[in-house]
């Protein structure tokens, strides 16, 4: 008797494949652009018919890891690849222990930049069978090949550690298609002109890279338009350096602002490098309508003794002047990135950093404190600056040598409480009020502080309350005119949409919620779009995971 055959007395599964492709993403609304690569080679690279032995199944971190494992298992597979990140190591951990412990036979193969370095050091990869390192486009397919033991397929592989083959761009099939029409209407796809970066800021994986590849123009613009045709609208570019080939660059906008003048629903999204913005790009740029296109622009630091530190080169003055002309010239979002923790930079130097971004009025600042990723050459700085990392995921910097520990506690409460006010896009007339005259970092991370020390959250603040408390915090601890602030606040909250009854409000919004209503639908106009329509709410998450992905 076959002890892993199927029970008579169990639901039937739903199919079965001899290989799976699995990855818990950080949000449904994230597609695995990397399993769809694997998907999309494995007749080229593995032998003709491996695909359609091959499922993709797609998990969303906090499923329970049982379930998972059911799901897996009913599928009946001989290998499981797991594509592994920082953001779900852990619960992919225990997702391999499971398997191992239910079905040791089952070859479980991990990929992907979390566990491409420091291989050794990792329980996972101790638990797996195998570990493609890099790129795994070809090297998976011919891996599953000979664990299958598929003609031509060649010996077992003895090696438990496989360095990926990185073949020229022209040989991988593109994924495109196999975005799923569930995909096209609810998610946002990952798309990719080109893999690789030149540049070398030590933070980051792609310093790793030699240079940037870009895939043949024609063949990608194809992908594009029948993914256009099929119904997909919300395009996120993964390229490390979209505006690095102007020509492409410009080729890929004119392609997107033709279909926008055919449906004005397209959202696309770009990394852009900010001090390279010719007048080509400007003059395109300025075409796109409110909500089309979101630019995540890398500032990371503006002090030049810690951008040469860590190798970042970076043209300050003329990114300062393609941010203002972003902001004020075009439609465009603007989402500008900050890292906190960089080796040398103070608290001072940072601040001062803040303000200069901050006064260029990007739409967000996404602000986060420095993560040792797996292979960054940032280590190197590790014995001089008194680098000091926490050893679990994400690796966040606990101290240097220049901001001691509790500095940096107060920086990471600051990010949070930044995230919930200011980048929240829910009190523009309440933030100006609370970062100005004078230096905006200072005044928020006095807000921060206060903030800690009054509740001791950084999370699970409901609205009203969030609105109670800067009312507080700005006529109390401010000493603002309580009428000047309640009434910016009020202008707020009625932009919102929300419907609650915040106490510093109670007086001005009179009635209960009928009142509330009427001055609600009043003010409807101003109201963010994920507010209008279960439409456009999707199109607010979408732009939002574009920027935190």
């Amino acid at each position: 008797m076959n002890p892993h055959a199927p029970s008579p007395l169990l639901p039937e599964a739903q199919g079965s494949a001899r290989v799976v492709l699995a990855t818990l993403n950080a949000k449904y609304i994230h597609a695995s652009l990397g399993l769809r690569y694997l998907l999309a080679n494995m007749d080229r690279h593995g032998g003709a018919g491996l695909r359609a032995q091959t499922q993709l199944r797609e998990f969303v971190i906090g499923q329970p890891a049982t379930r998972m494992v059911e799901e897996l298992l009913a599928l009946q597979p001989e290998v499981i690849g797991l594509g592994v990140y920082i953001w779900n190591v852990v619960e992919t951990t225990q997702l391999v222990r499971l398997l191992k412990t239910l079905r040791p036979d089952i070859k479980i193969v991990l990929g992907g930049p979390e566990v491409s370095h420091e291989v050794e050091q990792q329980e996972i990869c101790r638990l797996a069978d195998h570990v493609v390192t890099g790129w795994g486009d070809v090297s998976f397919p011919k891996l599953c090949r000979a664990l299958l033991k598929l003609p031509g397929g060649g010996p077992q592989p003895l090696m438990k550690v496989i360095v990926g083959e990185q073949p020229p761009l022209e040989e991988l099939a593109l994924p495109y298609r196999d975005y799923t029409a569930e995909d096209l209407a609810q998610r946002l796809l990952y798309v990719e002109a080109s893999r690789g970066c030149p540049f070398k800021c030590e933070f980051c994986l792609s310093s790793l890279d030699k240079t940037a590849w870009a895939f043949d123009l024609d063949v990608f613009m194809a992908e594009m338009e029948a993914l256009y045709r099929r119904g997909a609208r919300n395009f996120k570019f993964v390229d490390r350096t979209f505006n690095l080939k102007i020509d492409n660059s410009v080729r890929i906008l004119q392609f997107f602002l033709d279909r926008i003048a055919e449906v004005p629903d397209v959202f696309v999204h770009f990394e852009v490098v900010p001090d390279s913005l010719p007048d080509r790009l400007k003059e395109l740029i300025a075409q796109f309508p409110d909500g089309a296109l979101q630019f995540e622009v890398g500032i990371q630091s503006f002090n030049p003794d810690v951008q040469q530190r860590i190798s970042r080169k970076q043209d300050n003055a003329r990114t300062a002047e393609n941010l203002r002309w972003l902001v004020t010239q075009s439609r465009a979002h603007v989402h500008a990135d900050l890292i906190f923790g960089l080796p040398g930079e103070t608290l001072a130097s940072f601040a001062e950093g803040f303000d200069r971004l901050h006064a260029l009025a990007p739409h967000e600042i996404q602000f986060g404190v420095l993560k040792r990723l797996r292979g960054t050459p940032i280590t190197r700085h590790t014995a001089q600056f008194a680098m000091a990392y926490d050893p679990h995921t994400p690796y966040t910097i606990l101290q240097n040598s220049t901001v001691d520990f509790a500095t940096m506690q107060r920086i990471k409460r600051f990010a949070r409480y930044w995230d919930m006010v200011a980048n929240s896009g829910r009190f523009s007339q309440a933030l100006a009020l609370l970062l100005g005259p004078g230096s905006a970092f200072g005044h928020f991370l006095a807000f921060s502080d206060w903030l800690w020390q009054t509740t001791g959250k950084t999370h699970e603040f409901a609205l009203e309350k969030l609105v109670d408390l800067l009312f507080v915090h700005l006529t109390q601890v401010r000493l603002l005119a309580p009428s000047l602030v309640a009434q910016a606040l009020l202008a707020d909250y009625q932009a919102s949409g929300a419907r609650g009854r915040p106490q510093c409000l109670a007086a001005l919004l009179g009635g209960p919620q009928k009142a509330l209503s009427a001055a609600a639908d009043k003010h409807g106009a101003q109201r963010q779009g994920r507010h209008l329509s279960q439409q456009q709410n999707l199109r607010v998450e979408i732009q939002k995971a574009a920027a935190a992905a």
